[in-house]
């Protein structure tokens, strides 16, 4: 998909022709930076397990 943005192909594509903005409030911000990824992933899973309906 960058290729293509690059090349023109898709317009409005965050991080090439369109910024990147910051969400005001994020639900979940991963830090894997600071974390393992064992711990990220968790980290996710917690967060979205629990609003997956079956």
């Amino acid at each position: 998909m960058y290729k293509k943005a690059r090349a023109g192909e898709i317009k409005n594509f965050t991080g090439i022709d369109s910024p990147f903005e910051h969400p005001k409030a994020p639900s979940l911000e991963v830090r894997t930076d600071l974390h393992s990824l064992e711990d990220c992933l968790q980290q996710i899973l917690t967060a979205i397990l629990p609003k997956i309906t079956y």
